[in-house]
């Protein structure tokens, strides 16, 4: 039988007097909503991380491969879609997709209104599903036609920008030798709030690109390869690349394997910093528990040491009784884990669920503070959490060593 445990079981069901009870409920509210506030920060965290990450390659992609003089630009020399080794990236077990695409560069008039924009060309092996689940009005084009399709669809911030909204015609100009005009009529809206997305790119057939550019049906921009877990991009980049990126053609010209992360850096670079946000405050509210739970502790240690100056004189060890305050801080902190796991899941899930939270989505990309909940990052901050505070109870319990049975008993 463990003594100490049993010990400090009678005292967790003892009649406290209402000072000790208002620190217990102190303690346990203060590691309650520690390790809610933690399980809300980081499941916010990771879900605008997962979902910023795939507008961000619902646009551009996780890898791409492209001609080695492209330098990012949106008018780029072309590479042919009929290389041979796109089977072998197609059979790799990261990549989920793969997909030719072409760029153009080129200037929106509607009515007085002007805009520069980028027209993404889309072929019959496109993967719609990104702008499907987007989609605010009217439907997306087919490519699978005879002829081109000179239906397009564009960003709802675009159409309001420019007053057009589906159904409506606008002529686009592409400034080149000679400048050519190209008419597209608007099947529909989608709308991401990504805002710096939403205004860059019109979707069209990638049949009016290579006619614009004079190319063959062999030939693109690059392809886009999407991944079935994004942080496989680079594992998957170094196998791409051995396949890809080394090879010179006949015309002199090279590919080039890049990431997402390098397409946009200061996007990652930001991300990074909210990491360590998330960590500062992760560390700030365990410190908060931790100080409220030392502070319960010597409450009790003060409360009840007319009781170790008992266990002293029956022969009990400083060590002995240290473990049976550090038991009921235990106990007092598990509760508090408990109630704040309930507080703080629920809330995600609501979230999550119901979109309850919403916030400026030109600021933030989002209408709703987006939420995923990471079981194993959950089950992380509980079990480090518990170590952390079951770690600075051991501090206050020093205090034992310090009282004498004589004193105590004679005080009484």
């Amino acid at each position: 039988m463990n003594t100490e445990l049993f010990i400090a079981g009678k005292l967790s069901f003892s009649r406290d007097n209402k000072p000790m009870k208002v620190m217990t409920r102190i303690a346990v509210f203060s590691v309650a909503l520690s390790i809610a506030v933690m399980i809300v920060a980081a499941s916010v965290l990771a879900g605008f991380k997962i979902q910023l990450k795939e507008k961000i390659s619902g646009f551009n992609s996780h890898l791409r491969i492209a001609n080695l003089d492209s330098n990012y630009s949106f008018d780029t020399p072309p590479i042919r879609n009929d290389y041979g080794f796109y089977s072998s990236i197609s059979a790799l077990p990261e990549v989920k997709h793969i997909q030719q695409y072409a760029y153009k560069g080129g200037i929106i008039r509607a009515s007085s209104d002007i805009q520069g924009i980028v027209l993404k060309g889309a072929g019959t092996d496109f993967d719609w599903s990104f702008f499907e689940q987007y989609m605010v009005d009217g439907k997306i084009f087919s490519v699978d036609t005879p002829s081109a399709s000179d239906s397009v669809i564009i960003s709802e911030s675009l159409s309001r920008l420019l007053n057009l909204k589906t159904g409506d015609s606008f002529e686009m100009y592409f400034i080149q030798e000679p400048v050519r005009v190209r008419r597209f009529t608007i099947s529909g809206l989608y709308n991401t709030y990504f805002e710096e997305m939403d205004r860059t790119y019109v979707i069209c057939d990638i049949r009016h690109i290579r006619r614009l550019n004079r190319w063959d049906d062999r030939q693109i921009s690059g392809m886009e390869i999407m991944l079935h877990n994004p942080d496989d991009m680079d594992r998957a980049y170094r196998k791409i690349d051995d396949i890809a990126g080394y090879l010179t053609f006949d015309d002199g010209s090279r590919l080039e394997v890049t990431t997402l992360r390098n397409a946009f850096p200061e996007i990652f670079n930001w991300l990074a910093i909210l990491d360590m946000n998330v960590i500062i405050i992760l560390i700030i509210m365990a410190v908060v528990a931790g100080f409220n739970m030392i502070s319960g502790l010597l409450i009790m240690l003060l409360e009840k040491i007319s009781m170790i100056g008992i266990l002293k004189s029956m022969g009990m060890t400083d060590f002995s009784i240290r473990k049976i305050f550090l038991y009921r801080s235990s106990m007092i902190a598990l509760r508090g884990l408990l109630y704040g796991n309930i507080l703080g899941l629920s809330l995600c899930i609501l979230q999550q669920r119901f979109g309850i939270i919403h916030i400026d989505p030109q600021n933030y990309f989002f209408s709703t503070a987006p939420v995923n909940i990471n079981w194993l990052n959950v089950i992380l901050l509980n079990v480090c959490s518990f170590a952390f505070i079951s770690l600075t109870q051991i501090i206050p319990t020093m205090l034992i060593a310090r009282i004498s049975p004589d004193k105590t008993m004679r005080k009484e």
